[in-house]
C-alpha cells in the first residue's frame, strides 16, 4: 500500500512538473448592479433540482472609475450565490467556457474526495469547451464558498469565486447579508504582470529555485508587495456602489462576512452591539453581546455576525486600516423608512480585536489537549517574500513527506509560524473541520471553536485537532495562495484509499 501512495505522489510531481506554477438552470442574477442586498428576497435557494454555472470571462465596473476584465461564474463578481437546505443533495454542473481549464472547490464543505475539485489531486481540470458535475449532500449548515483551484492565485484574483450558504432548519434571523470581501489591482497591466509571473513558476523546483531561474528572481524582488492592490471590495464593488443593506428597525440581522482575498480584513460594525454567531460556518455557544471590537478576518475565514436593528438611522461596516483600498471597503446600513442619522466613517480609529480564545460559553464536549491521540504532527511554516519559497517542515509541494492517517484516527496537529514578521499563513484543511485547542501555549476558554481555516501570524503557535472520519487525499495549505503557489501545501493521506481518476499529463493541471 505504500508503494501505491508513493505512485500517487509521484504522478502528482510529473504531472505538475509539466506544468509551470440558486435555481435550477440559469440562477437568478444576483450582480450588484441591479439587484436588492437582502439575501432573503433574492437569493436564489435550490430546492434538488441541477445548478449550472458557466466559468465565462466579461467587462466588471468595481466602481465609477475602474472597469476591469473579470474571470467569472454565471457573469458576476462574485458568481450566483448558491443557498441550499441542510441536508440537501447538490448537483452542478460546470462549462468552462475561459480560455484556460478551470476547477471548483467547495470551501470548507465537507464532502466526498473526488468531489473537492482540486486539479491533479481529486480530478484532472476541466479544459476549455468541456463540462464536469459536482454531487455532494449539504450535511452542515453554515457560511463557505466555491472557488476555482486551478492555479487559483490567478484565477480567483480574477473573480473566480462566489458564496456557498447552507441554510439551518431553524432561523434566528430575519434578514440575511453576504458581503465577499476582495482586493483589486486598479492597473490591470500590473495585475497581469503578476500573475503572468507566477503562472510562470515551475513547480517541479519548489524544493529550492537557484538563481538562473529568472521568473523565480521576479517574482522574488517583486515579493508579491500587497500594496499593488488598491482597490477594496464588497462583492465586487468599492465605495458608493457597494449596495447598501436595507433593514427594519426591530429585526434579527445576520452578516456572513467571507474573506476571499489574499489580505486580512478588520471589519467594525457602527452604531451597534452585536454576537459573533459562527466562525467559519459553525455556530458558537452562547456568544455574548460586543461592541466597537474589529472581527480580523482572514483570508479563507468566515465570520457571521448578529445583531438586533434597534437604532435607527444610516451606519457603516466597514474596513480599518491604512492601506490605500482601506477607504473603499465600507457598505451602509440603512433602515428603511428612517435615515434621520448619518453615520461619520473613522476607518483608522484603534479598536481592539476580536479575540475567539475566550468567547462564548464553554461546552464539555469534543476534544481536549491532554487526551490521547492516535497520531500528533508538527507543522513548521517557514519561507519568506524575498526569495518566495514557502515551505512546511522544510520540504515545498510537490516534494513533501505529507500526513498518513487511518480512518478513525484521532490527530493533533502543532501549527507554528517561523516566518518573518508580518506574515501570516491562514492554513485550510481540505475534507474536514477541526477544534482549536489552544493559542501559544494557552488553552482556549469559552465556546469551542471548529473551523476550517486559522490565521497565525508570524510567531504563533496553535493545537488543532481532529478526527479522520473522510477518506481521500486532502489539500493542508496556506490560503494566500502566493504561499501555498510557492510550496506552502501539505496532504492529508489516507491509508488504503485509492483515487477514481487517473492524472491526465495533457490536462495542464496546477491544483494552486
Amino acid at each position: 500500500m505504500k508503494l501505491k501512495l508513493i505512485v500517487f505522489i509521484a504522478t502528482i510531481f510529473l504531472v505538475l512538473s509539466a506544468c509551470s506554477s440558486g435555481q435550477s438552470g440559469e440562477l437568478e442574477n444576483t450582480n450588484q448592479e441591479d439587484t436588492e442586498t437582502n439575501q432573503d428576497d433574492n437569493n436564489v435557494e435550490d430546492s434538488g433540482e441541477e445548478i449550472n454555472l458557466v466559468a465565462k470571462e466579461i467587462s466588471h465596473p468595481l466602481n465609477s472609475e475602474v472597469t476591469i476584465s473579470a474571470w467569472t461564474f454565471n457573469g458576476s463578481v462574485p458568481g450566483e450565490e448558491i443557498r441550499v437546505q441542510e441536508g440537501e443533495k447538490v448537483k452542478i454542473n460546470l462549462t468552462n467556457e475561459l480560455s484556460e481549464p478551470t476547477s471548483i472547490h467547495w470551501h470548507g464543505i465537507p464532502l466526498e474526495n473526488e468531489m473537492d475539485g482540486i486539479p491533479g489531486v481529486t480530478q484532472n481540470a476541466v479544459q476549455p469547451g468541456e463540462k464536469f458535475t459536482y454531487e455532494f449532500t449539504a450535511t452542515h449548515p453554515g457560511t463557505y464558498m466555491y472557488h476555482s483551484h486551478q492555479e487559483a492565485v490567478n484565477q480567483m484574483d480574477k473573480g473566480l469565486y462566489g458564496s456557498f450558504i447552507v441554510e439551518p432548519k431553524e432561523k434566528t434571523y430575519d434578514r440575511d447579508f453576504t458581503l465577499m470581501l476582495d482586493e483589486w489591482m486598479s492597473n490591470q497591466e500590473d495585475s497581469d504582470s503578476m500573475n503572468g509571473n507566477m503562472a510562470g513558476m515551475d513547480h517541479s523546483n519548489m524544493g529550492g529555485m537557484d538563481d538562473g531561474n529568472q521568473e523565480h528572481n521576479e517574482m522574488g524582488e517583486m515579493g508579491h508587495d500587497m500594496s499593488i492592490y488598491d482597490i477594496f471590495t464588497m462583492n465586487g464593488k468599492s465605495d458608493e456602489a457597494i449596495e447598501p443593506l436595507k433593514v427594519k428597525e426591530g429585526e434579527p440581522v445576520r452578516i456572513r462576512l467571507a474573506n476571499v482575498g489574499y489580505m486580512s480584513h478588520n471589519i467594525h460594525l457602527h452604531g451597534h452591539t452585536f454576537k459573533v454567531a459562527a466562525i467559519d460556518g459553525q455556530e458558537l455557544n452562547k456568544p455574548q453581546e460586543i461592541k466597537d471590537q474589529l472581527i480580523a478576518i482572514a483570508p479563507g475565514e468566515r465570520y457571521d455576525i448578529e445583531f438586533t436593528a434597534d437604532n435607527p438611522g444610516e451606519w457603516y461596516l466597514e474596513c480599518h486600516g491604512d492601506m490605500e483600498g482601506t477607504e473603499g471597503m465600507k457598505a451602509v446600513i440603512q433602515y428603511e423608512g428612517n435615515s434621520d442619522s448619518q453615520d461619520q466613517s473613522n476607518q483608522s480609529e484603534n479598536l481592539p480585536i476580536f479575540d475567539f480564545a475566550n468567547y462564548g460559553g464553554a461546552i464539555d464536549d469534543g476534544f481536549s489537549l491532554d487526551q490521547e491521540y492516535d497520531i500528533e504532527y508538527k507543522m513548521d511554516l517557514n519561507g519568506n517574500d524575498m526569495e518566495n519559497i514557502w515551505s512546511i517542515n522544510g520540504r515545498s509541494f510537490p516534494d513533501i513527506d505529507g500526513l498518513n492517517v487511518s480512518k478513525g484516527d484521532l490527530v493533533k496537529v502543532t501549527l507554528v509560524n517561523n516566518s518573518p514578521a508580518g506574515v501570516d499563513h491562514p492554513m485550510h484543511l481540505h475534507g474536514h473541520f477541526f477544534q482549536v485547542l489552544s493559542k501559544n501555549g494557552t488553552p482556549l476558554e469559552g465556546s469551542p471553536i471548529i473551523k476550517d481555516t486559522l490565521n497565525l501570524k508570524s510567531g504563533d503557535e496553535y493545537v488543532i485537532a481532529f478526527k479522520a472520519d473522510n477518506p481521500g487525499n486532502w489539500l493542508f495549505h496556506c490560503h494566500d495562495l502566493h504561499h501555498a503557489t510557492a510550496g506552502m501545501v501539505d496532504l492529508v493521506k489516507y491509508d488504503g484509499f485509492e483515487p477514481n481518476f487517473t492524472p491526465d499529463p495533457n490536462a495542464n493541471n496546477k491544483p494552486e
